[in-house]
């Protein structure tokens, strides 16, 4: 396992995993999900997303970048919730606080291939990551895409901590697990992905 990878399990019992997507829910209304796109080509991406935080990731033709506002509605992404505020300061060992947490919706086909996140200036802060629904395999490379991988089925309320030399990994999402949690209504799995984006 490439150093400074961590998981948590079950980090976020059944209550708080509840409350906390009743909580992304309701920003969801004003906040809504949108599919973006790959650079260059426009393909559409396979997982929904949306942003919490002063900055928010987005993917389309013009590129991968970080901006202040929706694509679609034009206004400021939704505050990050209290809770994951506090994951952050409990786990990340960061003396910052997040600027963005990227919000993706995945569902029964959706996939996410291998890639590193590496839109960010601020090298030495963690990615850390939550699972909510249903399980999902996930898998963690090496620094090189031809680097070995391993595999890991995540649960609802585990938490992923990409940290040290882990926060140059490759990762990626192979399969959901559909059916695997009533959490969400309807289904699917919501990953909430929490990253500090410029250097303090």
């Amino acid at each position: 396992m490439t150093e400074g990878f961590r998981f948590l399990p079950e980090y976020f019992p059944p209550a708080a995993q509840k409350a906390l997507v009743a909580e992304i829910l309701a920003i969801l209304e004003t906040n809504p999900l949108y599919r973006g796109a790959m650079p260059r080509t426009g393909k559409p991406l396979s997982v929904r997303n949306t942003n919490l935080g002063a900055l928010g990731w987005v993917s389309d033709i013009k590129g991968y970048r970080y901006q202040p506002i929706h694509p679609d509605t034009g206004q400021p992404w939704g505050p990050i919730p209290r809770v994951l505020l506090d994951l952050w300061s409990d786990v990340s060992a960061y003396p910052h606080p997040p600027q963005a947490c990227l919000v993706n919706w995945y569902e029964a086909d959706s996939r996410l291939g291998l890639h590193i996140d590496a839109d960010e200036t601020a090298k030495d802060a963690p990615v850390v990551s939550l699972s909510l629904g249903s399980r999902a395999l996930f898998r963690l490379g090496g620094l090189e895409r031809s680097s070995p991988t391993s595999s890991m089925r995540l649960a609802s309320g585990d938490v992923v901590i990409l940290g040290g030399a882990s926060r140059r990994a490759y990762h990626g999402v192979d399969r959901i697990y559909a059916q695997s949690s009533t959490l969400i209504p309807g289904g699917g799995r919501i990953n909430l992905t929490l990253r500090r984006v410029t250097a303090p």
